[in-house]
């Protein structure tokens, strides 16, 4: 698990991206616990990936945005892209029995969209819309089914570090089972976000994901959602850490990734079906965010 830190301006906290090396599978499981080695855990950041914070048993706080919330049995804190955690002080975590659950929209599988449309019209991944524009969701796992919720913890934990024959789709069932709890004990909290949640953000996404294909600016898109470059920028960063033009290039990478794997097509004409025009433009920015060419992860992908 790659994790880059990117600072941000003035006071905002760094937003860490995920690089999943080439066939590395997309879904992490973190001990969270005062002897838990959570690198860049101890500063306030975001992250440009959901996850879920699971705690079995009462103790410590977690430190969300600017709150300060004391850990009981059964939370479920809910991290949307976007979402600040609060710089961890050391006594934080002492007694707490809890684990972390970070994942990308890959990880459900080839169809799923990519970038932050996938988190919007996925179903099982609509609990985790809601950005930076509330804090992370808090939701209480009934007594009856905690037990069964560390099983699958457990039972993904296990999967990751052993990767036994077939851990690939017993990794995705156990998640997508996760997946299926949060979405049902946010359900309330969901219809709610369906109606009032972020209709700039809707707006912004489905626009990359109609047009990523093709060259697109920053001042195309907040022209096709009626509002100033500028504005369309602050807004966009403080609901998710990734500028409009990250997100672009994020969906962008998703599709390359996706045609490197499946097809023999040359990079050059990958390039252009994901809006490059130029071959060498493409190849440098895969190289930016990926820390090889196109041609070297494909080779190293199969």
């Amino acid at each position: 698990m790659q994790i880059r830190r990117t600072p941000l301006s003035g006071d905002q906290p760094p937003t860490y991206r995920w690089l999943p090396a080439p066939g590395e599978l997309a879904v992490k499981v973190l001990s969270l616990g005062h002897d838990a080695d959570i690198n860049g855990a101890h500063e306030a950041h975001s992250h440009d990936f959901p996850g879920i914070a699971y705690f079995a048993a009462d103790g410590g706080i977690m430190r969300v945005g600017k709150q300060v919330r004391h850990v009981e049995a059964g939370d479920l804190f809910v991290i949307a892209p976007g979402d600040v955690t609060g710089k961890a002080d050391s006594v934080d975590l002492v007694d707490v029995q809890g684990w972390g659950v970070f994942f990308t929209a890959d990880a459900l599988g080839p169809e799923t969209p990519g970038a932050h449309l996938a988190w919007r019209t996925h179903p099982l991944l609509f609990p985790f819309v809601h950005g930076g524009a509330r804090n992370a969701l808090r939701l209480k796992v009934p007594v009856p089914d905690r037990d069964d919720w560390i099983t699958r913890i457990h039972a993904l934990q296990d999967e990751l570090a052993h990767r036994r024959e077939g851990y690939r789709e017993a990794v995705s069932a156990h998640l997508v089972l996760l997946l299926v709890g949060v979405s049902r004990l946010a359900a309330d909290v969901v219809g709610d976000l369906r109606e009032n949640a972020e209709p700039l953000l809707a707006e912004v996404f489905d626009v990359i994901e109609r047009r990523y294909p093709k060259p697109l600016s920053l001042r195309e898109v907040a022209a096709a959602v009626r509002i100033s470059p500028g504005h369309l920028t602050s807004t966009v960063r403080r609901r998710t850490g990734r500028t409009v033009q990250e997100w672009i290039t994020e969906r962008r990478m998703v599709q390359a990734r996706r045609l490197l794997a499946v097809t023999e097509l040359p990079v050059g004409d990958i390039g252009r079906q994901v809006g490059f025009p130029d071959a060498g433009y493409f190849a440098r920015t895969f190289g930016k965010v990926h820390g090889m060419s196109p041609t070297r992860w494909r080779t190293v992908n199969r």
